[in-house]
Order: structure tokens, then sequence, then C-alpha cells
């Protein structure tokens, strides 16, 4: 059984045991007390003992878990008062990724993988609209066309609201409004990057799952900067990313170590004016997940962040300060404070707000899923650097990580877009035929209709015969397209 994570010292040393750790946790505080100190130090532990970590980089200073830490009096300080006898300088495996492809490896998902639940939430869209993109994906699915990039959900809404009639008996009615609607909403996704984010090729989750040569497991470190310039979509991705793992890994019961780790910085992010079916959703994957050897660790300025649904399933808590100035954090206090089992040699709710940068109050899971006394706790330094790497240092990185030159390419396969848009060209060329014929049915008429005799050609029955003889090759095929469909109204 590997050793206990030990997270700091308080009256003893406070362990988290690697059993447990799957069944997840809450780091929470106001800005500036420690809660990404304490991040590093848990995601650099978990790589140490094998266990893959990812973790989402909202302030783009996690990069520096790549190179080992600096000596400095106050680490060595905190190092002694701890007893960390085991400590030494370490940089760990790290792979970059990014939405965007510019501070790590392109990230993406396809719209399937999405699907309409989370779509939905992503375009704050209604119970309407959202029955309506329902009824894109099913008969998408019915056809067998695939949905991978916006653009193949731009062609999905067209194809319905132009064909509602044929769909409304097997479908329900389809509102031409809705479908505008939430075509307008794919325009502000693309204008937060939404292109970015949808495609292939798609993220396989297995590639995060690695470890390095010598027995680390890989830290993968999503950049979130500029990610979080749009909030709903870095909500909806890492909701995607939880459900995703769910859904995919085999079921492996209460293994002696996790898996995975997952570090959700910024959590309310996942939970802002989310509707309840989602809500639901997120709880039943968090409650399940641990099963599938994954833990999930929140990491928020307040625990009034989290819903109590989810907020009840995270066994693992440390609580850095807060700071009551308000009725609401006065409330977030007395929540914090509630939640801890008691220890009769603290105030906790007290503490709460006395607590200094780098202390936390700490309670974890013994081995019978049991949570311990609350411990006032010093919290260990991270063996890494503090502080982000420069640019030169996180090229470099990427070079030569695992999945380098593996998403850097983008693929447009055959999928929705392309078959309707064979589709509407094949039909253009069915209607401009008939046009051609119905032009030269008319041509004949008239001839026939004339007296007996050699008469003179008019200049547009002269055009009507040289375009009839032009059908023949493809050639005049496609110059009668250009001419007549101009002339005559033909549309595509």
């Amino acid at each position: 059984m590997p050793d206990p994570i030990i997270i700091g010292k308080g009256d003893q040393p406070v362990p988290l045991l690697p059993k447990m750790a799957n069944r997840h946790g809450l780091i929470a505080g106001a800005t500036g007390t420690g809660k990404t100190i304490t991040l590093q130090g848990l995601a650099e532990e978990f790589s140490r003992m094998g266990v893959p970590v990812f973790l989402s980089d909202v302030k783009g200073d996690l990069s520096g878990i790549s190179q080992p830490g600096s000596a400095h009096p106050k680490i060595q300080e905190r190092v002694d008062l701890i007893g960390l006898e085991d400590f030494q300088f370490q940089g760990f495996p790290v792979t970059f990724w990014d939405v965007f492809g510019k501070q790590g490896h392109p990230v993406r998902a396809t719209i399937t993988d999405m699907g309409p639940l989370l779509l939905s939430r992503l375009l704050n869209l209604n119970e309407t609209q959202q029955g309506v993109l329902t009824l894109v994906f099913r008969v998408a699915d019915d056809n067998g066309w695939l949905l991978l990039d916006l653009k193949d959900l731009r062609s999905m809404l067209q194809f319905v609201a132009e064909n509602a009639g044929d769909f409304q008996t097997l479908y329900g009615n389809i509102s031409a409004a809705s479908v505008g609607a939430i075509q307008r909403r794919l325009l502000t996704l693309e204008d937060q990057g939404g292109n970015d984010l949808f495609g292939e090729p798609a993220l396989n989750l297995q590639d995060m799952m690695q470890t390095d040569a010598a027995g680390l497991g890989v830290i993968n470190v999503l950049a979130s900067e500029q990610l979080m310039n749009a909030p709903l979509l870095y909500g909806t991705f890492l909701l995607w990313l939880m459900s995703e793992l769910f859904e995919t890994l085999p079921e492996v019961g209460d293994p002696e170590k996790p898996k995975l780790v997952l570090f959700f910085d910024e959590a309310h992010l996942l939970f802002d004016d989310a509707p309840d079916i989602l809500i639901d959703k997120v709880e039943q994957v968090v409650r399940l997940i641990r099963s599938k050897g994954v833990g999930v660790y929140f990491v928020t300025q307040n625990p009034l962040d989290v819903p109590d649904t989810v907020l009840g399933q995270l066994g693992n808590r440390v609580q850095h300060a807060l700071r009551a100035f308000t009725p609401r954090d006065q409330k977030a206090v007395k929540a914090a404070a509630e939640t801890f089992r008691p220890n009769p040699q603290l105030d906790t709710r007290q503490v709460i707000s006395e607590l200094g940068v780098g202390e936390a109050l700490v309670s974890t899971l013994d081995a019978k899923g049991r949570p311990s006394m609350v411990e006032r706790t010093l919290v260990r330094p991270p063996r890494s650097s503090m502080g982000p790497i420069t640019a030169t240092m996180r090229r470099q990185l990427m070079a030569g990580s695992l999945v380098a030159g593996v998403y850097d390419t983008p693929i447009d396969r055959e999928s929705a877009y392309e078959i309707l848009s064979a589709k509407a060209e094949l039909l253009a060329q069915e209607q401009q035929a008939a046009e051609v014929a119905k032009m030269q049915e008319e041509a004949l008429a008239r001839a026939q209709r004339r007296p007996a005799g050699r008469q003179r050609q008019t200049v547009s029955e002269s055009f009507f015969k040289s375009a009839a003889r032009a059908v023949g090759s493809q050639v005049g095929r496609q110059l009668i397209r250009g001419v007549l469909g101009s002339l005559f109204g033909g549309r595509r």
C-alpha cells in the first residue's frame, strides 16, 4: 500500500490516505490564502506515487511544477516544523494543454461527444430550445450523420428547419424561432473560441493517464488564463471531461490508490446558472465516479459555491482562511465550520477567520471512511518551483511531451456538413436539369406552332437551341447552370 500523503502538521502530521483519495475533496479559501500552493503540493505527491493528475491553471503560475524548486529560508523553516524527512526539490513530468492551442497541445471534443444537455448549458438555451437541439441530435443519429464541429451543427439546424414538415409527425413541432435563436448563440460561441474546442482529433482520455519512465504520474496542466474570459466554455469543458471519464472508464471498486485525480480550480464556474437537471447529473457523476478510481477535488473561494448535493460527496477537506466582512461571508464561515467533525480543542468557526497564509483547517477520511477531527494545519511546501516558466521552456516541454504531434494538426473528415452540402448540390443539379428540359419542351412547342416554310429564327430561339445542344456535355451543363440560374431564378 502506498504511503500516506502528508498534507501538513497540526499537533501531529495530517495524512491523506491514498485509498481514500478517490472519495473526492474540497480546497477552499479566500484569495491569497494559499489554495494554489496546497493544490500544487497535493498534485506533486500524487505524481510521486504514480497517479496521473489533471489540473486547470487559472492564474498561469502552475507551469513551474515542471521545474525543481529553489532553497529558501522560509521553505526550510516550514519543512523543519512539519518534519518532512524525505523532502527534496524536484520537477515533475508535465503535459501542457490549451483549448486554443497556444500554451499547450490543442484539446478538442466533438459535438456528439458533448451531447445536447451540456451544449444546451453552454449555449444558455431555454427548455424549448433544448428540445429542438435534442431533436437535431436525434435526426443526425437516425441518419448516421456525424456531428463533429460547429459547421456540422449549423448544417443540421438549417436542414431540420427547411424540412420541418417532414419531421413533424415523427419528432414533433420544430420552431423556426428556436432554430434561429440557437444559430445566433452558435455565433456567440464561435466568438468565444468554440471553433477551437469542437473538432478532431478529439482528446483520447488515455493520453491524460500516463506515467513517465521513472514511474511518476504525468501532471496534465490545462492553460486556463484565456479560457477564463469565456467562463461558460471553461465550466462546460470541465463538466464534459468529468462526464466522459465516468462514461468510458471501467469499474475498479476501491483501489489502493486512484487511477487519476482531477483538480478543478474556480469550481463555481461549473455550477453558476446551471439548470437543476445538470446539477443532478453532476451529483450523480461525482457520487459514482469514485468507483472508476477517479478522485475529484474542487478548488474555490467559498464552500457555498458548491451545491449541497455535491458538497456532501467531498470527504477530504482543506479549508484556508475566510474573511467574514459581509453577511454572505459570515454565512460561509458558519457553513464551513459546521461541515467539519468537531475538535474539542478548536473553536472551528473562530479559527477559520484567524488562519494565516499557508495554514488551513484539514479533515481527511480514515481507513474506514470516517472523517477525522478537524486539525489546524501548517500546509507542506511544494517540491517544485512556485511560479510560471518561460515561453521557451514551455515550447521545449511541449516538443518532448508524450503527445507531441498527435493533436497539433486538425482533421476534417466527412460528416453532416459534407453530406448535407452534397445533397444540396445534387438537388440543385436536378432542379437545373429540370429547368433546361422544360425550356427545351417550350422551344420545341413553339417551333411546332410556326406556319410552314422557312422563317428567320429569333435571337432567343437560337439561344435555346444552342443550350439544348450543350446539355450533352459536362462543360455545357456547368455553363447553363451559371447563366440560366441567374436569368431564370434557379436556386441551389
